[in-house]
């Protein structure tokens, strides 16, 4: 086949490529947005299916059988049965401006320059392999095509074609059309709308070529599956109807683990699902559609790969390109060439979106912060950086093809499509700890993360990329054979005497257990910071927050928005960002001016602005070039929230208690005859609890929700606010508990434990208890015990409950000045009398009667209302009445107001208490 026709062929493939994406991209600008389906969506996805499963799948089928079929099990089990992992990762990249899996990771973990450095790294290097793959498949095609003799067909000659390395001209032409394709937006965080109409288109073609040539050799060649399967079996071929024995169901779990992390890790599917999906709803069709298109892809893989051993029976020939050759050596030209396209479109969409992928990676998280770490960016400037932006995305696609180029000169010539694919399978599984991790552990680290992520790396380097490199002749064999320097346990094939297994479950094993023992011993050792802690949060709990929740929002400074749009203009473009200012202004109702001071939602969305274009680790950094003041203190703000969210927890509690206290209270409506005197209670006693309790609980959610919501308030005053809050919660679960007992009692419930108490020791420790609030209200409290005190019959908690009720409510309305509290206690010849003083203002001699009736009856009337009377009072009475003692109160002549009541002494046999 003449090699101008099959190039003229190929370039017209691509421009039709670039034609639908300039249309859709057009569209996409006059509001018609033709690829916002969740079929479209999910052809996009589709990019999973590369070259390698072109032609890879077929010669893998036409060696070890249904192996090939664990690659695509992967796949179909993540999104059948773990869809919930894409759902949350594809909210958090909406919610955080994510451009990338290297920037998803480092947002991750404290939005840590360094960390996604280090994930872009690995994805560059491991996606070398990756990238040879598709040029060796379309540099082997194109010289199949072009070589005429037939004996071509069984050992294709890797002399090139053209003056030049014919792959060295595909590499550069696929480098041209990925930068005219992927860097005509900044913003690499928005959709790309013409990049996934045609990768979408791409699927359709590789799924209809793939489909026509399998219907060509099972129904044009043979007499359907079941001939073309007896043939096979005739010709001994039976072994590849089923998974390979040679360590085949080792490898079959390998690859199926590898498939499954790749469809989540590999960085252009990464960006494919998550960056450029267009509504988080689509998930739910991609869930099924997507195992279905897989499952269409692979119906003819083992009959191509079947009718290529039979065509090919006893030659020397590359069983990865059988797809071309079937055809060909059956006088199929037409049919080879559109084969040839179908191949040529399962490589381009690979290489397209992962070029894209990568150099947004480059750009944002290895280029940008070391420029920014050495001082050559001046942030201080006015610049337009938007070209230098482009530029850099532009070089690093061209050197992420040229690196592929290089693998490919070295050491693709050593292993199958199939082999070359895991190879960087296995590098994109390395992620998989860090961002499952950190999506499902609020206590994952920076430092777990970075260590997993550096050691599972490393290993993964020993164990496969390395020894390609021997194989091929660039590094000693011995360096396989013998390991290093002839230690044997360190050879890279079987690390510490592992033997036995395939070289892909071998470098998995122990990359995978490094990576996840680094990443949780690491983690569960290491300190995290704020940010990491509030990241984590966000990132776990992604389903109960909203936008707001953004840690942005702890931004404080005097920053404006002249120095916001300035900041954001440089790297976005100036007329792009004063709209976006606008349309945020209106969407809020709010008039911008440019010396006004931007507030935290402000702040925020420039942030998210600048995350869209230069990541978020390096947009928080230019954040903090402009904001005058603290971008930090966040351990203090974290503290705040943690402890306000406690705070939201007690009152919940609160609320709990006061369920269980209506439900005591509802047993006082069906309770025995003694109760129908009490009906006026009730009713007054629920109105209490609305009154005295229900708006306090709901106050205090709502004063949480406030100090998180509001943070211009001063971290002094939150703090002041906080202890008001806890001392007044501290307060109501006394009410409530004060509430439940006087209900007891009423209702003639209460579990009283009556025993013979030593008064004086009772007496003690009822003043140690009120030492705190003594020492807090700063009043001096005297207690005077008589020698030999006898005991009381009594229940000591109860009678311990009356003397701090009275101390407490003599602390409230003693002498704020020089409060002075004198507790007696004094023998009588039958009871004991315990006396409370304090040199308060006293109570009216017409009130002082009034003072221990039901707390319910004084609410009705402030006004009079006496000095003292409450819940505590009455429960006090209770308790004395209960004992067989009685309570009183006096005013003494020098002021002040005296509690005083009596308790039975239990050394009078005479004496019987009426609940006995």
């Amino acid at each position: 086949m003449s090699g101008g026709l099959v190039l003229t062929v190929s370039f017209l493939y691509l421009g039709l490529l670039f034609a639908i994406a300039q249309f859709v991209d057009s569209q996409a600008k006059k509001g018609r947005h033709l690829t916002r389906n969740p079929y479209i969506y999910t052809l996009s996805i589709a990019v999973f299916c590369t070259s390698w499963t072109f032609y890879g799948s077929v010669g893998l089928a036409a060696t070890r059988g249904l192996d090939f079929l664990a690659i695509y099990i992967g796949p179909t089990l993540v999104f059948l049965l773990w869809s919930v992992v894409w759902v949350k990762i594809v909210r958090i990249c909406k919610g955080h401006r994510i451009t990338s899996i290297a920037d998803f990771i480092a947002s991750r973990y404290g939005k840590r320059a360094g960390l996604g450095g280090l994930v872009t790294v690995i994805a560059v290097v491991g996606t070398m392999p990756y990238i040879s793959l598709q040029l060796k498949s379309i540099a082997s095609s194109f010289r199949i095509l072009v070589n005429s003799p037939e004996t071509s067909l069984l050992d294709v000659s890797n002399q090139s074609i053209l003056p030049i390395d014919t792959t060295l001209v595909v590499a550069v032409a696929l480098a041209l059309f990925s930068i005219l394709f992927g860097t005509r937006h900044i913003d690499a965080s928005e959709h790309h709308e013409g990049l996934v109409a045609a990768i979408a288109f791409e699927s359709v073609v590789k799924l209809v070529t793939f489909l026509t040539v399998g219907i060509f050799v099972t129904y044009g060649l043979y007499n359907g599956f079941t001939d073309l399967f007896a043939k096979a079996e005739e010709a001994g071929l039976s072994s590849l109807f089923r998974i390979s024995g040679d360590g085949g169901y080792n490898v079959w779990m390998t690859m199926t683990v590898l498939s499954m992390a790749a469809i989540i890790c590999l960085p252009r599917q990464f960006y494919i699902t998550a960056v450029e999906n267009p509504d988080e709803s689509y998930l739910r069709k991609t869930t099924w559609l997507f195992p279905l298109y897989l499952l269409i892809t692979n119906i003819f893989v083992l009959p191509v790969a079947l009718a290529g051993r039979l065509a090919f029976q006893g030659g020397p020939t590359d069983a990865d390109m059988f797809m071309l050759t079937v055809p060909l050596v059956n006088d199929r030209g037409a049919l080879a060439l559109l084969s040839f396209v179908g191949g040529l479109s399962a490589a381009t969409s690979m290489v397209i979106v992962a070029s894209i992928a990568l150099s947004t990676m480059v750009c944002n998280d290895l280029i940008m912060p070391l420029l920014l770490r050495s001082k050559w960016l001046n942030i201080n400037k006015n610049d337009d950086l938007t070209g230098l932006l482009l530029t850099i995305r532009r070089v690093s696609i061209l050197l992420v093809m040229i690196l592929g180029y290089a693998y490919y000169l070295i050491a693709s010539e050593s292993y199958s499509l199939v082999m070359i694919g895991l190879v960087s399978f296995a590098a994109a599984a390395q992620f998989l700890p860090a961002l499952i991790g950190g999506i499902f552990w609020k206590g994952a680290s920076y430092r777990g993360a970075l260590s997993g992520l550096a050691l599972g790396f490393i290993v993964w380097l020993y164990t496969l990329l390395l020894p390609s490199f021997a194989q091929s002749g660039w590094l000693p064999v011995s360096f396989i054979e013998n390991g290093p320097w002839g230690i044997a346990f360190l050879k890279p094939y079987s690390m510490f005497g592992m033997e036995g297994f395939d070289r892909l479950t071998h470098a998995l094993f122990w990359s995978m257990l490094v990576n996840i023992g680094a990443y949780w011993v690491v983690s569960l050792m290491s300190q995290q910071t704020a940010i990491e802690r509030i990241q984590g949060t966000l990132f776990v709990d992604v389903f109960g927050h909203t936008d707001d929740d953004r840690d942005s929002r702890y931004w404080r400074g005097s920053a404006t928005v002249a120095d916001l749009q300035q900041l954001v203009g440089r790297f976005v473009g100036v007329q792009r960002v004063a709209q976006a200012f606008t349309n945020f202004a209106a969407e809020r109702d709010i008039n911008l001016r440019k010396g006004q001071t931007a507030d935290a939602a402000m702040l925020d969305f420039a942030e998210k602005m600048l995350a869209g274009a230069i990541g978020s680790a390096t947009a928080r950094v230019m954040m903090g070039s402009v904001v005058k003041g603290e971008i930090v203190g966040l351990d203090e703000v974290y503290r705040i929230l943690d402890e306000t969210s406690q705070v939201i927890e007690y009152s919940h509690r609160l609320e709990q208690k006061s369920a269980e206290l209506e439900r005591a209270t509802g047993q006082l409506r069906n309770a025995n005859e003694r109760l129908k005197e009490l009906d006026s209670l009730k009713d007054h006693f629920l109105s209490m609890v609305s009154h005295e309790l229900r708006t306090p609980l709901t106050s205090l959610r709502a004063f949480g929700e406030i100090l998180v919501d509001n943070p211009e308030v001063s971290l002094a005053e939150r703090s002041q606010f906080l202890n008001v809050i806890i001392k007044e919660s501290s307060r109501l679960t006394r009410l409530i508990d004060q509430l439940l007992d006087l209900a007891r009692m009423e209702a003639g419930q209460m579990d009283w434990s009556l025993d013979t108490v030593d008064m004086a020791a009772t007496a003690h420790e009822a003043m140690a208890t009120l030492a705190g609030l003594l020492k807090e209200n700063d009043v001096t409290l005297t207690l005077d015990l008589p020698e030999g005190l006898p005991s009381v019959r009594a229940d000591r908690d109860q009678l311990i409950q009356v003397m701090i009720n009275l101390v407490s409510n003599a602390i409230k309305f003693c002498d704020k000045s020089n409060g002075r509290i004198h507790v007696t206690v004094a023998p009588a010849e039958d009871v004991l009398t315990v006396t409370v003083t304090d040199n308060g203002k006293g109570i009216a001699e017409n009130m002082a009667e009034h003072i221990f009736e039901k707390f319910h009856q004084s609410l009705d009337s402030s006004e009079d209302k006496p000095q003292g009377s409450g819940l505590g009072l009455a429960i006090c009475r209770e308790i004395v009445t209960f004992l067989g003692g009685r309570i009183w109160v006096a005013s003494p002549k020098k002021g002040g107001a005296s509690f005083s009541f009596t308790v039975p002494r239990s050394d009078r046999s005479d004496l019987r208490l009426s609940a006995e």
